[in-house]
C-alpha cells in the first residue's frame, strides 16, 4: 500500500522520507514521519534521516524514534540483516550453532519501540534465514548474553540495551564467537553488509512466526542455573558469609539487576541484600533519577542511603540499569557516605581476586601463570601489585571490547584472567564473562565486605592497607561537554604541533614538567624505539596520554557515545610514601594547570561537568 506524505520541498528529504514510508511497516513510527511532513517540520526530519547510525564496535546506541538516525523496528531490521549475512559468510557453520538475544526493560512508547520488540524483530530476521536462536523469554542483564555465546558455543551474541544512558535511547550489542565484544574489522563489515541489505526481506517483521518456530529455543532456565553454578567457584568463604552480620543495601536503579543479584547472594550464601523498594522493578520512566547512572555518584544513590539509615546498613552496592556495572558506597564513621570510584573499587578487587587465588594456590611457581588487565586510562595500582607479588598485568585500550579480546587469547594459550577492570565501574571478576558484569562483583564485594569485617576493618580501611603496601595511587577524573567537532579537534591538533611543528608536543604544564607523550591517535610514543606506539591506534577518535616527572599520568581523550572530551589524572606513589594530604594537593595543582593549559574551557566555550 502506497502511504502518502506532503513533500517537504528538500528532494533529496523527500526521497528518503518514501523509501522510509515503503519500507516501514510500523504504524507508530509511520504516522510520526507523515505528521512531521504535513507540518513541515524539515528540521527535525533532517535529524531522522541525514545519517544512518554508525555502527561502531559497540554496536549502535541512539535514541528511539523514527528515521535512520534513531533506534526502530526498520532500523533494527536492516542492522540485523546485515549482521546476519557478515555471519553467514564469515563463519560456516552458523545454521548449526545459531546466535542468543537478550534485552533489557527499555520502551518508548510513542515511537511504539521496546527492547523486547527489537529482540523479536532480530530473532524474526534470523529465524527468516534458518538461524537457531535462543531468544531470553525474559529480561537478563547484559552478561548473561556473553555467558551464553561462551557457554553453548554460539556463533555471536546481540543484546538490546542502552546501559546507563537517558530514558529515550535504546542500543544493540554484539558479540562474536569468542564471547567478547567485537572489534575492528568486523564493524566495517557489519555496517557494509547493513548498508547492501536495507530492503526488509520477506519475513523479517513476521515476529509472530518466529515466535512459534522450532529453531526458537528460550534458554532463560538453563543459562539461569549454569550462570550462578559458574560464579560460585570465586566464593572463598561460605561459613564467613553464611554468620556475616554485615548489612548491605542493593539497588537496581529500575534496571534488570534486582532478582539476579538476590540469586548470586544466595548463591554466596551470602545474606539477602535490602533492595530499595521504590527502584528494584524494571521501569523504563526511571522515575527516582536524572540519570540512571551510579558512576554519578550520590544524586543516583539518595534512596539507598535513606534506606541504610533505616536497615543499620554500612555498605550499598548499586547496579547501572543492564547490570554490567557495579558502584560501592560505604558509611565513614563520620556517618558520611564515601562514594569508592572505580579506580578504588578496581583496586579493592583486584587485591581480593589476587588474595583469595594466592590462599588456595599455595604453589610460588604457580604465580607466572596469572594475569590481571586494566585499560589504559584506568588506575595503574594492579601493576603496583603485579610487581610486588609476581603476576603479569596487561594495558589494553580503553572499553572492555579490548579486555574480553585480550582475556580470550591468554586463555586459549592456557593462562589464568582473574580480574580486568576500567575506571567507569566495570569489572570482569569470572572468565566465564569476556565483558564486564555487575552481577558477579555485587557478590564478590559482598563476601569481601563479610571477610574484612571479621577482621574487624572497613572497605575505606582496607583500601589504606593496600596502598600502604603498594603504593599511593590517587586519581582524579571528569569531563568537559562541547558539542562543537572542530573545537575538540583543534584543541587536539594545538598539543601536537606546539610552534607550528608537527609531532612537537609540550614538554611541560604549568609548573609540570613532562616527561614522556603517547598519541594513541597518531601512534606516536616516546618511550617506544622509534616513537611508534605499541598499543593499538585509530585516528577516528583523539586519545594523547602525558606522564610528568613527579609520577602524574595524564591522558585526555573524546567519549565514543556522548559530546565529551574526558581526562583521567592519576599520581603514583612509591610505596613508604603516605603523606596523602601533599599528594592530594599536587594531584590537584596538576589537574587545574592541565585545564588552564591544555583545555582552555574559556577560550574553547566548553562546559564543566554538571555537578
Amino acid at each position: 500500500m502506497e502511504k502518502a506524505f506532503t513533500p517537504t520541498g528538500d528532494a533529496t528529504l523527500d526521497q528518503a522520507l518514501q523509501l522510509w514510508l515503503q519500507y516501514d511497516q510500523n504504524p507508530k513510527t509511520v504516522s510520526m514521519v507523515q505528521e512531521l511532513a504535513k507540518k513541515g517540520a524539515v528540521e527535525t526530519l533532517r535529524k531522522c534521516f541525514s545519517s544512518r547510525m554508525e555502527f561502531g564496535t559497540a554496536g549502535l546506541r541512539a535514541a528511539m524514534g523514527p528515521g535512520i538516525s534513531c533506534m526502530n523496528d526498520l532500523t533494527i531490521i536492516q542492522t540485523t540483516q546485515g549482521f546476519c549475512r557478515y555471519l553467514e559468510q564469515s563463519l560456516g557453520n552458523l545454521k548449526e550453532r545459531g546466535v542468543v538475544i537478550g534485552y533489557d526493560a527499555r520502551a518508548h512508547p510513542p515511537s511504539g519501540g521496546s527492547s523486547k520488540r527489537f529482540a523479536s524483530l532480530a530473532a524474526a530476521v534470523f529465524i527468516s534465514r534458518g538461524v537457531p536462536v535462543h531468544l531470553f523469554s525474559d529480561i537478563t542483564p547484559t552478561p548473561f548474553v556473553p555467558f551464553t555465546v561462551s557457554h553453548l558455543g554460539l556463533c555471536a551474541g546481540i543484546m538490546v540495551t542502552a546501559s546507563h544512558n537517558p530514558k529515550q535511547d535504546n542500543g544493540y550489542k554484539v558479540y562474536w564467537e569468542n564471547g567478547a565484544q567485537i572489534v575492528s574489522p568486523h564493524d566495517k563489515g557489519i555496517a557494509k553488509a547493513i548498508e547492501e541489505n536495507l530492503e526488509p526481506w520477506p519475513e523479517s517483521w513476521d515476529t509472530e512466526k518466529a515466535l512459534k518456530s522450532p529453531l526458537l529455543k528460550d534458554p532463560y532456565q538453563d543459562i539461569h542455573t549454569e550462570y550462578f553454578k559458574a560464579i560460585q567457584k570465586l566464593c572463598h568463604h561460605r561459613d564467613i558469609n553464611k554468620s556475616s552480620e554485615v548489612k548491605i543495601v542493593h539497588t537496581s536503579v529500575h534496571g534488570v539487576g534486582h532478582t539476579f543479584v538476590q540469586s548470586a547472594f544466595k548463591a554466596f550464601d551470602l545474606h539477602p541484600p535490602h533492595a530499595v523498594e521504590e527502584q528494584k522493578d524494571p521501569d523504563p520512566e526511571f522515575p527516582t533519577v536524572k540519570y540512571p547512572n551510579p558512576e554519578e555518584g550520590e544524586g543516583v544513590l539518595t534512596l539507598s542511603f535513606a534506606l541504610a539509615e533505616r536497615e543499620g546498613a554500612t555498605v550499598v552496592l548499586a547496579n547501572d540499569p543492564d547490570a554490567d556495572r557495579l558502584a560501592v558506597a560505604e558509611k565513614q564513621e563520620s556517618g558520611r557516605w564515601r562514594v569508592f570510584s572505580g579506580n578504588e573499587l578496581g583496586a579493592l578487587l583486584g587485591w581480593w581476586l589476587f588474595s583469595s587465588w594466592k590462599q588456595d594456590n599455595p604453589d610460588v611457581a604457580a604465580v607466572k601463570n596469572i594475569y590481571m588487565l586494566s585499560s589504559t586510562v584506568s588506575s595503574k595500582i594492579l601493576r603496583a601489585i603485579a610487581l610486588k607479588e609476581g603476576f603479569h598485568f596487561e594495558e589494553t585500550l580503553t572499553g572492555f571490547k579490548w579486555m574480553g579480546n585480550r582475556a580470550r587469547d591468554l586463555l586459549d594459550q592456557g593462562k589464568t584472567v582473574l580480574f580486568a577492570f576500567e575506571e567507569a565501574i566495570g569489572y570482569m571478576c569470572c572468565d566465564s564473562v569476556l565483558d564486564k558484569d555487575g552481577v558477579s562483583a555485587a557478590a564478590i564485594a559482598g563476601e569481601m565486605v563479610s571477610y574484612i569485617a571479621t577482621k574487624n576493618k572497613s572497605l575505606s580501611q582496607q583500601l589504606t592497607s593496600i596502598y600502604g603496601e603498594y603504593g599511593y595511587h590517587i586519581s582524579k577524573n571528569s569531563y568537559f561537554i562541547c558539542h562543537d567537532q572542530v573545537v575538540i579537534r583543534s584543541l587536539f591538533e594545538r598539543l601536537r604541533s606546539r610552534g607550528g611543528k608537527k609531532d612537537s608536543y609540550p614538554t611541560e604544564c604549568g609548573r609540570f614538567s613532562i616527561s614522556g607523550v603517547r598519541d594513541l591517535t597518531t601512534g606516536y610514543d616516546d618511550s617506544q624505539p622509534g616513537n611508534k606506539a605499541v598499543l593499538p591506534t585509530s585516528s577516528s577518535s583523539q586519545m594523547i596520554t602525558f606522564t610528568f616527572s613527579n609520577g602524574g599520568v595524564a591522558t585526555m581523550r573524546t567519549s565514543g557515545t556522548e559530546p565529551k572530551i574526558k581526562y583521567y589524572t592519576e599520581l603514583c606513589a612509591a610505596p613508604g610514601n603516605s603523606d596523602v594530604t601533599h599528594l592530594k594537593k599536587e594531584l590537584d595543582d596538576l589537574v587545574d594547570a592541565i585545564i588552564e593549559n591544555f583545555f582552555e574551557p574559556e577560550k574553547n566555550k566548553l562546559q564543566p561537568k554538571p555537578e
